[in-house]
């Protein structure tokens, strides 16, 4: 009888599964999956964009630029003086060249002000600039 338990216990023993090495591979492709995505960067403020009935969703936009209702620009949660958009947006189009730049103009900002970011992103390189606005 204890010969038979003792087999009955090592069988179980053989049995078992060892997850380890699925956890590792696991771990590993979470690491993966994190350190390739690609996370949309935000221009840093709100702005209240103006209405458009043609308005389209843009699928890869990567540099945002804001402009808030007192005629400041954003671009990654800091302020910038108006000068330095364009070595911003050459900074960001190095970082990636499909990216396009997609400009957030408050309804209540100055044209003036949009054309001067427009102007900046051309300079840079960067031909495929859109203006934000909302659905209506």
């Amino acid at each position: 009888m204890r010969k038979a338990l003792s087999k009955l216990s090592t069988d179980d023993e053989e049995t078992a599964i060892d997850l380890t090495p699925m956890l590792d591979v696991v771990f590993i492709m979470l690491i993966f999956f994190i350190v390739t995505a690609s996370f949309v960067k935000e221009s840093g403020i709100d702005v209240n964009r103006p209405d458009a009935e043609t308005a389209q969703k843009k699928e890869r936009a990567n540099i945002l630029v804001a402009i808030d209702e007192r005629n400041q620009i954003w671009i990654d949660k800091r302020m910038i003086d108006p000068r330095a958009v364009r070595a911003n947006i050459e900074r960001l189009h190095a970082e990636n060249p499909q990216g396009s730049v997609v400009i957030q103009a408050d309804k209540n900002s100055k044209n003036e002000r949009l054309v001067q970011v427009m102007d900046a992103a051309r300079q840079a390189g960067v031909y495929n600039v859109s203006i934000a606005a909302n659905d209506s």
